[in-house]
């Protein structure tokens, strides 16, 4: 079974950050969404992207070889890294207070995401084709999801106007999801993904622009963030919101 070298490892952490830190703020809209529908759809896809982020680590972990997951490596690379040694784009550090600000993430984060599945779902890592396999299932759901609830809210002006904002402003930091990172190329390399995520960036622009017809959406292109080392100044507040329970007993198994 194919081994990882250190910069597929970093390829695969960036991975699993993103799915890690944008399933935990979907579970931040749970009670608070603005219909019990919603609450209960944003519980189960929070639980999804929480379930591909421990896949990922897992065989990060693992070094590749598909044993058994570890629950404490998993937890380590999960919560207790620096934040300089996170490489999660900004897209899933800011916060998003608004409604529609968080509607209009779910759905850019999870259109990228599912091109981003595609690309490993060949992997020459068997784990990770089989997390493909199975994450590739439920992005589907996601993005069926979010355009569900935009089709009906985009009729509605005032509600169109509140997307067309949150469309703008999250725009910028949604294109980071496609910047290089380091160690992309050693697992094109070693066959773990097929191709630079930022191929894909053409392909995601013009779902983008077909979604929303209406906003001069310009030019997109990936921007240099330095590699993803660069965090959103929201990170170390959510960093410590997500480790509330957890600090209460460190030694715990969740």
């Amino acid at each position: 079974m194919t081994s990882m070298t250190p910069g597929t490892a970093e390829f695969l952490l960036a991975f699993a950050d993103d799915e890690h830190l944008m399933g935990q703020q979907h579970t931040e809209w749970i009670g608070i969404a603005p219909f019990l529908e919603e609450d209960m759809a944003f519980a189960s896809i929070a639980q999804d992207e929480l379930s591909h982020a421990a896949l990922l680590y897992a065989i990060v972990a693992d070094n590749g070889q598909g044993g058994p997951p570890d629950d404490r490596a998993i937890d380590t690379l999960a919560f207790d890294r620096s934040a300089a040694d996170y490489r999660s784009a900004q897209i899933v550090e800011v916060a998003c207070t608004g409604w529609a600000h968080a509607l209009v993430r779910h759905w850019l984060y999870d259109t990228a995401e599912e091109l981003r599945w595609s690309l490993v779902d060949g992997s020459s890592l068997e784990p990770l084709r089989d997390a493909a396999a199975h994450a590739a299932r439920e992005e589907r759901f996601h993005v069926r999801h979010a355009d569900g609830l935009i089709d009906v809210l985009a009729h509605t002006p005032d509600s169109a106007d509140r997307l067309a904002d949150a469309v703008n402003a999250l725009l910028p930091l949604a294109t980071g999801l496609f910047e290089p990172v380091a160690g992309e190329a050693e697992a094109i390399e070693a066959g773990v993904t097929s191709a630079p995520f930022d191929t894909m960036l053409p392909e995601w622009t013009d779902r983008v622009r077909a979604r929303f017809p209406e906003i001069d959406i310009g030019s997109i292109a990936a921007p240099a963030y330095a590699g993803r080392a660069q965090r959103h100044g929201d990170f170390a507040a959510l960093m410590a919101r997500m480790n509330e329970v957890r600090g209460i007993d460190p030694t715990a198994v969740w």
